[in-house]
Protein backbone atom coordinates (compact mmCIF):
# COMPACT_ATOMS: atom_id res chain seq x y z
CA UNK A 1 0.00 0.00 0.00
CA UNK A 2 1.44 3.69 -1.06
CA UNK A 3 1.19 6.50 1.21
CA UNK A 4 -0.45 9.14 -0.12
CA UNK A 5 -1.59 12.93 0.47
CA UNK A 6 -4.27 15.01 -0.95
CA UNK A 7 -4.03 18.36 -2.28
CA UNK A 8 -6.71 21.07 -2.59
CA UNK A 9 -6.06 24.34 -5.02
CA UNK A 10 -7.10 27.34 -4.09
CA UNK A 11 -8.76 30.14 -6.12
CA UNK A 12 -7.37 30.54 -9.81
CA UNK A 13 -8.04 27.02 -10.96
CA UNK A 14 -11.39 27.63 -11.82
CA UNK A 15 -12.37 27.04 -15.42
CA UNK A 16 -15.63 26.62 -17.26
CA UNK A 17 -14.83 23.42 -17.80
CA UNK A 18 -14.56 22.04 -14.25
CA UNK A 19 -18.16 20.42 -14.01
CA UNK A 20 -17.88 19.20 -17.60
CA UNK A 21 -15.29 17.00 -16.97
CA UNK A 22 -17.63 14.99 -14.74
CA UNK A 23 -20.27 14.74 -17.17
CA UNK A 24 -21.98 11.62 -15.89
CA UNK A 25 -20.92 11.17 -12.65
CA UNK A 26 -23.61 10.35 -10.28
CA UNK A 27 -21.55 10.76 -6.78
CA UNK A 28 -20.02 14.19 -8.46
CA UNK A 29 -23.76 15.28 -9.77
CA UNK A 30 -25.24 14.74 -6.20
CA UNK A 31 -22.73 16.81 -4.64
CA UNK A 32 -22.97 19.79 -7.00
CA UNK A 33 -26.72 19.98 -6.65
CA UNK A 34 -26.05 19.65 -3.15
CA UNK A 35 -23.96 22.56 -2.73
CA UNK A 36 -26.28 24.46 -5.07
CA UNK A 37 -28.99 24.40 -2.31
CA UNK A 38 -27.08 24.87 -0.18
CA UNK A 39 -25.70 28.32 -1.45
CA UNK A 40 -29.20 29.33 -2.92
CA UNK A 41 -28.09 29.26 -6.93
CA UNK A 42 -27.62 27.14 -9.45
CA UNK A 43 -23.65 26.48 -9.67
CA UNK A 44 -23.86 25.09 -13.22
CA UNK A 45 -25.28 28.35 -14.46
CA UNK A 46 -22.89 30.66 -12.54
CA UNK A 47 -19.96 28.40 -14.34
CA UNK A 48 -21.60 29.32 -18.02
CA UNK A 49 -20.81 33.21 -17.33
CA UNK A 50 -17.25 33.62 -16.85
CA UNK A 51 -17.49 37.64 -15.00
CA UNK A 52 -19.47 35.67 -12.38
CA UNK A 53 -17.03 32.44 -12.38
CA UNK A 54 -14.19 34.36 -12.07
CA UNK A 55 -16.01 36.93 -9.46
CA UNK A 56 -14.49 36.09 -6.04
CA UNK A 57 -17.65 36.04 -4.33
CA UNK A 58 -18.77 33.04 -6.27
CA UNK A 59 -15.47 31.92 -7.18
CA UNK A 60 -14.76 30.64 -3.48
CA UNK A 61 -17.36 28.77 -2.94
CA UNK A 62 -17.70 27.43 -5.95
CA UNK A 63 -14.24 26.36 -6.17
CA UNK A 64 -15.15 24.30 -2.60
CA UNK A 65 -18.17 22.61 -3.97
CA UNK A 66 -16.17 21.31 -7.00
CA UNK A 67 -13.19 20.08 -4.85
CA UNK A 68 -15.35 18.20 -2.94
CA UNK A 69 -17.71 16.43 -5.20
CA UNK A 70 -14.36 16.01 -6.78
CA UNK A 71 -13.42 14.18 -3.36
CA UNK A 72 -16.64 12.42 -3.05
CA UNK A 73 -15.98 10.68 -6.47
CA UNK A 74 -12.51 9.59 -5.69
CA UNK A 75 -13.20 8.74 -2.15
CA UNK A 76 -15.94 6.06 -3.45
CA UNK A 77 -13.20 4.22 -5.55
CA UNK A 78 -10.35 4.25 -3.26
CA UNK A 79 -9.45 1.67 -0.82
CA UNK A 80 -7.38 4.18 1.59
CA UNK A 81 -7.70 7.74 3.26
CA UNK A 82 -4.38 10.27 2.71
CA UNK A 83 -2.06 10.35 5.70
CA UNK A 84 -1.87 13.95 4.58
CA UNK A 85 -3.86 16.85 3.00
CA UNK A 86 -3.45 20.36 3.01
CA UNK A 87 -4.84 23.19 0.72
CA UNK A 88 -3.48 26.05 -0.42
CA UNK A 89 -5.51 29.24 0.44
CA UNK A 90 -8.77 28.63 -0.25
CA UNK A 91 -7.98 25.07 -0.62
CA UNK A 92 -7.34 24.58 2.94
CA UNK A 93 -11.40 24.83 3.52
CA UNK A 94 -11.27 21.97 1.46
CA UNK A 95 -9.84 19.32 3.38
CA UNK A 96 -11.05 20.63 6.37
CA UNK A 97 -14.42 19.34 4.93
CA UNK A 98 -12.59 16.23 3.22
CA UNK A 99 -11.36 15.38 7.14
CA UNK A 100 -14.41 15.74 8.65
CA UNK A 101 -13.49 18.98 10.29
CA UNK A 102 -16.21 20.97 8.69
CA UNK A 103 -19.46 20.43 7.05
CA UNK A 104 -19.88 20.83 3.95
CA UNK A 105 -22.52 22.78 4.40
CA UNK A 106 -20.67 25.65 7.37
CA UNK A 107 -17.57 25.54 4.70
CA UNK A 108 -19.73 26.71 1.92
CA UNK A 109 -21.24 29.48 4.51
CA UNK A 110 -18.36 30.46 6.00
CA UNK A 111 -16.07 30.85 2.67
CA UNK A 112 -19.02 32.44 1.19
CA UNK A 113 -18.54 35.17 4.18
CA UNK A 114 -14.81 35.24 3.89
CA UNK A 115 -15.00 36.09 0.45
CA UNK A 116 -17.32 38.94 1.22
CA UNK A 117 -15.00 40.17 4.01
CA UNK A 118 -11.73 40.13 1.61
CA UNK A 119 -13.56 42.07 -0.62
CA UNK A 120 -14.66 44.81 2.35
CA UNK A 121 -11.32 44.92 3.13
CA UNK A 122 -9.85 46.23 0.10
CA UNK A 123 -12.69 49.37 0.57
CA UNK A 124 -10.44 52.72 -0.44
CA UNK A 125 -7.09 50.63 -1.28
CA UNK A 126 -6.11 49.30 -4.44
CA UNK A 127 -4.57 46.33 -4.34
CA UNK A 128 -2.40 44.07 -6.38
CA UNK A 129 -0.21 40.92 -6.74
CA UNK A 130 2.36 39.53 -8.37
CA UNK A 131 4.47 36.48 -8.98
CA UNK A 132 8.36 36.89 -8.90
CA UNK A 133 9.73 33.78 -10.34
CA UNK A 134 13.36 32.96 -10.84
CA UNK A 135 15.01 29.76 -12.18
CA UNK A 136 18.83 30.62 -11.59
CA UNK A 137 19.88 28.09 -8.86
CA UNK A 138 22.18 30.86 -7.62
CA UNK A 139 19.60 33.24 -6.70
CA UNK A 140 18.16 32.88 -3.17
CA UNK A 141 14.77 34.00 -4.51
CA UNK A 142 13.14 34.08 -0.90
CA UNK A 143 15.74 36.79 0.41
CA UNK A 144 15.66 38.61 -2.62
CA UNK A 145 11.89 39.17 -2.68
CA UNK A 146 11.87 39.74 1.35
CA UNK A 147 14.57 42.59 0.72
CA UNK A 148 12.99 44.40 -2.26
CA UNK A 149 9.45 44.19 -0.69
CA UNK A 150 11.08 46.01 2.28
CA UNK A 151 12.70 48.31 0.58
CA UNK A 152 9.82 49.41 -1.57
CA UNK A 153 7.43 49.66 0.86
CA UNK A 154 6.86 52.79 3.45
CA UNK A 155 4.70 53.80 6.27
CA UNK A 156 1.55 54.50 3.67
CA UNK A 157 1.69 51.42 1.37
CA UNK A 158 3.60 48.06 1.02
CA UNK A 159 4.41 45.21 -0.52
CA UNK A 160 4.71 41.68 0.90
CA UNK A 161 5.42 37.81 0.40
CA UNK A 162 2.59 36.39 0.70
CA UNK A 163 2.89 32.98 -1.11
CA UNK A 164 5.71 30.95 -0.69
CA UNK A 165 4.68 28.55 -3.29
CA UNK A 166 8.18 26.81 -5.15
CA UNK A 167 12.06 27.40 -5.23
CA UNK A 168 11.30 29.48 -7.80
CA UNK A 169 8.10 30.91 -7.32
CA UNK A 170 6.89 33.56 -4.62
CA UNK A 171 3.62 35.85 -4.85
CA UNK A 172 3.78 39.02 -3.76
CA UNK A 173 0.72 41.43 -2.66
CA UNK A 174 -0.25 44.76 -1.24
CA UNK A 175 -0.34 48.35 -2.82
CA UNK A 176 -1.32 48.39 -6.62
CA UNK A 177 1.00 51.60 -7.18
CA UNK A 178 4.06 49.35 -5.99
CA UNK A 179 2.63 45.94 -7.15
CA UNK A 180 2.62 48.18 -10.68
CA UNK A 181 6.19 49.40 -10.89
CA UNK A 182 8.28 46.92 -9.17
CA UNK A 183 9.07 44.89 -11.84
CA UNK A 184 12.47 47.48 -12.42
CA UNK A 185 13.71 47.07 -9.07
CA UNK A 186 13.36 43.01 -9.22
CA UNK A 187 15.18 43.19 -12.08
CA UNK A 188 18.16 45.13 -10.93
CA UNK A 189 18.30 42.19 -7.98
CA UNK A 190 18.48 39.76 -10.79
CA UNK A 191 15.14 38.69 -10.96
CA UNK A 192 13.98 38.14 -14.67
CA UNK A 193 10.32 37.75 -14.58
CA UNK A 194 7.54 39.39 -12.92
CA UNK A 195 4.17 39.20 -14.03
CA UNK A 196 1.37 41.30 -12.40
CA UNK A 197 -1.85 38.99 -11.70
CA UNK A 198 -5.21 40.12 -13.11
CA UNK A 199 -6.43 39.95 -9.29
CA UNK A 200 -7.53 43.63 -7.18
CA UNK A 201 -7.52 41.55 -3.96
CA UNK A 202 -4.46 41.91 -1.93
CA UNK A 203 -4.93 38.07 -0.36
CA UNK A 204 -2.89 36.39 2.42
CA UNK A 205 -1.17 40.34 3.02
CA UNK A 206 -2.12 42.55 6.11
CA UNK A 207 -4.43 44.66 4.34
CA UNK A 208 -6.48 41.22 5.18
CA UNK A 209 -6.93 42.05 8.87
CA UNK A 210 -10.14 42.95 9.35
CA UNK A 211 -10.97 40.28 7.18
CA UNK A 212 -9.56 38.16 10.15
CA UNK A 213 -11.01 39.44 12.51
CA UNK A 214 -14.75 39.11 11.18
CA UNK A 215 -13.74 35.58 10.49
CA UNK A 216 -13.01 34.68 13.91
CA UNK A 217 -16.41 35.54 15.25
CA UNK A 218 -18.08 33.88 12.32
CA UNK A 219 -15.92 30.87 13.37
CA UNK A 220 -16.34 30.74 16.59
CA UNK A 221 -20.13 30.15 16.09
CA UNK A 222 -19.50 26.78 14.02
CA UNK A 223 -19.11 23.29 14.70
CA UNK A 224 -15.56 22.22 14.58
CA UNK A 225 -14.56 18.45 15.01
CA UNK A 226 -11.29 19.24 17.03
CA UNK A 227 -10.31 15.47 17.47
CA UNK A 228 -10.96 11.70 15.80
CA UNK A 229 -10.70 13.65 12.01
CA UNK A 230 -10.25 10.86 8.88
CA UNK A 231 -6.62 12.69 8.39
CA UNK A 232 -4.60 15.48 9.17
CA UNK A 233 -4.05 18.61 7.36
CA UNK A 234 -1.58 20.46 7.14
CA UNK A 235 -2.24 24.09 7.83
CA UNK A 236 -0.87 26.89 5.35
CA UNK A 237 0.74 29.59 8.11
CA UNK A 238 3.20 27.22 9.73
CA UNK A 239 2.78 23.19 7.82
CA UNK A 240 1.63 21.99 11.17
CA UNK A 241 -1.26 20.16 12.10
CA UNK A 242 -3.85 21.38 14.17
CA UNK A 243 -5.83 19.48 17.12
CA UNK A 244 -7.78 21.92 19.20
CA UNK A 245 -11.18 23.89 18.01
CA UNK A 246 -8.82 27.44 19.28
CA UNK A 247 -5.91 26.71 16.96
CA UNK A 248 -7.32 25.70 14.17
CA UNK A 249 -9.84 28.84 14.45
CA UNK A 250 -6.35 30.96 15.18
CA UNK A 251 -4.66 29.21 11.83
CA UNK A 252 -7.49 29.98 9.42
CA UNK A 253 -8.25 33.33 10.99
CA UNK A 254 -4.37 34.13 10.69
CA UNK A 255 -4.07 32.13 7.22
CA UNK A 256 -5.88 35.02 5.53
CA UNK A 257 -3.90 37.89 6.26
CA UNK A 258 -0.16 36.11 6.27
CA UNK A 259 1.63 34.03 4.07
CA UNK A 260 1.11 30.62 2.93
CA UNK A 261 3.86 28.66 3.06
CA UNK A 262 3.24 25.69 0.45
CA UNK A 263 6.63 24.93 -0.63
CA UNK A 264 7.52 24.34 3.29
CA UNK A 265 4.36 22.26 3.72
CA UNK A 266 5.34 20.06 0.50
CA UNK A 267 8.81 19.17 2.12
CA UNK A 268 7.19 18.14 5.36
CA UNK A 269 4.94 15.07 3.79
CA UNK A 270 7.98 14.45 1.65
CA UNK A 271 10.45 14.37 4.55
CA UNK A 272 7.54 12.24 6.17
CA UNK A 273 7.88 9.14 3.39
CA UNK A 274 5.34 10.58 0.98
CA UNK A 275 5.94 10.12 -2.61
CA UNK A 276 2.56 10.27 -4.25
CA UNK A 277 0.36 13.32 -4.52
CA UNK A 278 -3.06 13.66 -5.77
CA UNK A 279 -4.25 16.99 -6.64
CA UNK A 280 -8.22 16.92 -5.51
CA UNK A 281 -10.31 19.99 -7.84
CA UNK A 282 -10.13 21.86 -11.02
CA UNK A 283 -6.77 22.55 -13.15
CA UNK A 284 -2.88 20.98 -12.75
CA UNK A 285 -1.60 24.20 -10.56
CA UNK A 286 -0.45 22.39 -7.57
CA UNK A 287 0.85 19.46 -9.30
CA UNK A 288 2.73 21.78 -11.44
CA UNK A 289 4.28 23.08 -8.36
CA UNK A 290 5.19 19.74 -6.99
CA UNK A 291 7.26 18.96 -9.95
CA UNK A 292 9.91 22.10 -8.54
CA UNK A 293 9.13 21.63 -4.93
CA UNK A 294 9.91 17.44 -4.92
CA UNK A 295 13.58 16.13 -6.70
CA UNK A 296 13.34 14.56 -9.94
CA UNK A 297 12.83 10.60 -8.69
CA UNK A 298 10.86 8.01 -10.50
CA UNK A 299 9.26 6.46 -7.66
CA UNK A 300 7.83 10.48 -6.97
CA UNK A 301 4.12 10.18 -8.43
CA UNK A 302 1.99 13.64 -8.68
CA UNK A 303 -1.41 13.02 -10.10
CA UNK A 304 -4.37 15.86 -10.82
CA UNK A 305 -7.96 14.71 -10.94
CA UNK A 306 -9.09 17.64 -12.66
CA UNK A 307 -11.42 15.11 -15.23
CA UNK A 308 -13.41 11.35 -14.66
CA UNK A 309 -11.01 9.56 -16.51
CA UNK A 310 -8.34 10.48 -13.96
CA UNK A 311 -10.16 9.09 -11.29
CA UNK A 312 -8.96 5.87 -12.05
CA UNK A 313 -5.22 6.60 -12.58
CA UNK A 314 -5.63 8.35 -8.88
CA UNK A 315 -6.80 5.34 -7.12
CA UNK A 316 -4.68 2.99 -8.66
CA UNK A 317 -1.50 4.70 -6.80
CA UNK A 318 -3.13 4.70 -3.63
CA UNK A 319 -4.51 1.27 -4.21
CA UNK A 320 -1.27 -0.32 -5.19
Amino acid sequence: MTDYAVLFPGQGSQNKNMLRNFDGDDIFDRSINTSSQILGYDIKKIIEDESKLNNTLYTQPIMVATSIAIWRSFLSQSNEMPVYAAGHSLGEYSALVANGTLSLEDCLNVVTERAKYMVEAMTGVEGGMAAIMSNDPDINLSAIVEETCKSLSNDREFIEPVNYNSPNQIVIAGHKKIIDSCESEFKTRGIKRVIVLPVSVAAHSSIMITCSDKLYKLLNNMNILEENSLFPVLHNTDASKKNSKVDIIKSLCDQVCSPVLWETTIKKMFNNNISSFIEIGPGKVLTGLNSKILPKDDNIKCLSIDKIENINEAVGVNND
